[in-house]
């Protein structure tokens, strides 16, 4: 099924207030995928093409197509900051700059995705050698580069981990006010600790609970919503061709995250889930996605791990075949839960 190229005529803002905590939606509000390649490899800064690539027009004109909304592009903090502190890479935020162009243009949102696991250079933010005041200085020059842009959502860190649920937390904020101060109203999105599983928000395994300690976050926009990723192997930790086979799969993993959300006045998005080719993974797909839509006054939406140039026959791409002719069969899982077209907020 292909869709006409759609020109989003409104503003994320006026996305944000139609899928408000108190108004239920046929659907969620945004859809797509993660396009990942621009973080591949560890030299640094590295040479595009070589160490790493970004995601071709081509590439975002295809998910388009197949009535996504929103991708999330990855890359890597120490190539678009040199140096804490420092000025931004020029060359690195350009290309990034044409990703965000083009999509403009086709009516996709970005999602920017610093893909760092709270690290810079290996070491932890909110240590000594990156405080939380180096994570707000990189978010304070990439949103003043990006303020007044409405294609843009700012997710803060891919899956933080390793570090006390406090210490991020503080990090986070300081983050968020480095953002708001530049004058820049794009929503936020704040994960958790421990890779911010949603099926395991309320586990201390990895120390505070994020479900308690991520309550002490806090934006003077009120415009954030919390990221969770959610994979259904048995695990969940997205490495495996198998998943679950028990009833439920999917939609159980996230049940109790939405119900604390719901109870606190919160969103979530699924920023990350995939599973492989198989009828259990298909199912389980099926089950997150339709708990996804039952509780879409709670959930913005998804991006799909993942796709890129660079990925190959990995298990869980989304990336197309045959010079972008022929879907991946997990297409077809997603094509039922693409956003709707809202008659007040899409023009053709």
């Amino acid at each position: 099924m292909n869709l006409p190229a759609i020109r989003i005529q409104v503003t994320l803002a006026s996305l944000i207030a139609l899928c408000g905590m108190t108004t239920a939606l046929a659907n969620t509000t945004f859809g797509g995928v993660n396009l990942s390649s621009a973080e591949f490899g560890n030299a640094i800064p590295g040479t595009p093409n070589v160490d790493y690539t970004w995601p071709t027009n081509a590439e975002l004109d295809y998910f388009r197509s197949r009535g996504m909304n929103v991708v999330r592009v990855a890359f890597k903090w120490e190539r678009m900051q040199a140096a804490l502190n420092a000025p931004l890479e020029a060359n690195y935020l350009a290309s990034l700059d044409a990703v965000v162009a083009h999509a403009s243009t086709i009516g996709l949102h970005v999602i920017l995705d610093p893909h760092n696991y709270a690290r810079y250079r290996g070491n932890v933010v909110g240590t000594p050698d990156v405080p939380d005041s180096a994570l707000a200085d990189f978010w304070s020059r990439l949103s003043a580069h990006f303020v007044g842009n409405d294609a843009l959502i700012f997710g803060l860190m891919n899956e933080p981990h390793g570090m006390p649920t406090e210490q991020w937390a503080q990090a986070a904020n300081a983050a968020i006010v480095a953002i708001r101060s530049t004058g820049a109203q794009q929503l936020i999105l704040v994960p958790g600790n421990a890779w911010t599983g949603a099926h395991s928000w309320s586990s201390n395994w990895y120390g505070t609970p994020n479900a308690t300690a991520m309550l002490a976050i806090t934006d003077s926009g009120s415009r954030f919503a919390f990221e969770l990723h959610q994979y259904f192997d048995s695990d969940s930790s997205g490495t495996s061709s198998t998943c679950s086979s028990a009833a439920g799969t999917g939609a159980n993993q996230s049940q109790g995250v939405t119900t604390w959300m719901r109870t606190h006045g919160y969103r979530g998005f699924l920023g990350e889930f995939a599973s492989a080719d198989n009828g259990d993974c298909s199912a389980a797909v099926n089950s997150a996605m339709n708990h996804l839509r039952a509780n879409a006054d709670v959930w913005l939406g998804w991006t799909w791990w993942a796709a890129g140039p660079w990925w190959g026959d990995y298990i869980f791409t989304l990336e197309p075949t045959s010079g972008f002719s022929v879907d991946r069969p997990q297409m077809s899982w997603l094509m039922p839960y693409m956003p709707p077209l809202f008659a007040n907020g899409f023009d053709d």
